[in-house]
């Protein structure tokens, strides 16, 4: 659980007024794009340099996160500095749908605990929000984490289904955010490679990844989920 001083209420996003952090940053990106080129939008979908935020100075809470429009895209704070993803591609959904409905539906015959996909936050601290492409707590976890409006510290298994315009930030700024915040388990999954990435926890933190992959024929298991089977044939089938 979050702490006292990191405490939040749920707060709906109007789209009529920006916080003064949120004018400050949009004021400072509009500056320094002034007399640049904007490059075009890559094929995928993926913003040219979306890896990156923007360098305004301006550190964000969770209070100036809450009033940030629903724009269709992803938006995010690591560390006070507001991320934003572009909408996914097509193989991102199929991936993401194949994972959420092997997962849900093991849980429906072992009802140990709950998953959910984007978009729905999870705060670790005022500074940092982050929305996982899909989730899981256990049911003693989720009495301690769940709220109806978020997820208030960290969940036991974390899952980005990459791309190439966060693979970056996946592997280095978000692994580094869930392993200090306590995360069990961090699956990365590469869709253009069919690969998953997994890390977990020991008490020195994350250990090194392991990789599977569809095209040697691995199946996922997980101590979280024991039982699950999760063929990688059948997930990056699109």
């Amino acid at each position: 659980m979050l702490s006292p001083a990191d405490s939040t209420v749920a707060v709906l996003r109007p789209s009529f007024r920006f916080p003064q952090g949120i004018r400050r940053l949009a004021s400072s990106a509009c500056s320094s794009l002034r007399g640049h080129r904007m490059e075009p939008m890559s094929r995928g979908g993926d913003l040219p340099g979306n890896d990156e935020s923007a360098n305004s100075g301006v550190r964000l809470t969770y209070d100036d996160f809450v009033l940030i429009p629903d724009d269709g895209q992803r938006h995010e704070l690591i560390d006070g500095e507001h991320y934003v993803t572009p909408s996914p591609n097509l193989k991102h959904q199929a991936v993401l749908g194949n994972l959420h409905l092997a997962i849900g539906g093991w849980l429906a015959q072992n009802p140990i605990g709950r998953v959910f996909f984007a978009p729905f936050d999870v705060v670790f601290t005022r500074f940092d929000v982050v929305e996982p492409d899909l989730l899981y707590l256990s049911n003693e976890r989720a009495a301690q984490v769940l709220t109806s409006a978020n997820v208030q510290g960290a969940p036991e298994l974390v899952v980005e289904v990459g791309s190439p315009g966060t693979r970056r930030r996946d592997e280095t700024i978000k692994r580094h955010l869930y392993e200090r915040a306590g995360v069990s388990e961090y699956w990365i999954v590469d869709p253009d490679l069919d690969v998953v990435r997994i890390h977990r926890r020991t008490d020195q933190g994350f250990t090194r990844p392991v990789e599977l992959s569809a095209e040697a024929g691995d199946v996922v298991t997980t101590p979280l989920l024991p039982g699950l089977e999760l063929s990688l044939t059948g997930l990056f089938r699109v």
